[in-house]
């Protein structure tokens, strides 16, 4: 299967200058993980993530004064329509993000998510054996040990304080 095939057509764009809440908002009303951001003085289009999002915040930024602009995923990878879906992945998978730009003769035509991904593959058939339902998903797990366990972390863990 192709990008092209697995790809959502309708994207969710915004400008450079909206405030990371107002891009959130929209993220959160369409339900996306992701915006297009397109911006005339830059030479392609660039994407805003909820991993950006999250950034922000956790860095105390306030996302009423952050602009979109400055909180853009670097080092975009672009995707063809042409690609297969397993290309597709193992550049989502070495790149460690979840969403491609698709990009058709240098006009950006789509987005493909880890999500659209997995989608494919469980509806259309994939490559390899999906597990047996009764097996897979009905079987019991182990439980979990209570108490100290024997395994040692090679560094201790640090302390997170909430305030």
């Amino acid at each position: 299967m192709r990008v092209r095939e697995g790809m959502s057509e309708t994207v969710l764009t915004v400008g450079p200058s909206h405030t990371l809440r107002a891009a959130a908002r929209l993220m959160s009303k369409r339900k996306v993980g992701a915006a297009i951001v397109i911006d005339e003085e830059q030479p392609g289009p660039g994407i805003l993530t909820e991993r950006d999002l999250l950034d922000s915040l956790g860095a105390d930024q306030d996302p009423d004064q952050e602009k979109v602009a400055d909180h853009l995923s670097a080092n975009l990878t672009f995707a063809e329509p042409e690609w297969s879906l397993e290309q597709a992945a193992e550049a989502m998978v070495r790149g460690g993000f979840r969403h491609l730009v698709v990009v058709d003769g240098g006009d950006a035509v789509g987005v493909l998510s880890m999500r659209d991904i997995v989608r494919c593959w469980t509806t259309a058939g994939s490559t390899s054996e999906m597990p047996d339902r009764t097996t897979a998903w009905d079987t019991p797990r182990r439980p979990r040990p209570r108490g100290p366990t024997k395994r040692r972390l090679k560094e201790p863990l640090g302390r997170v304080s909430t305030p």
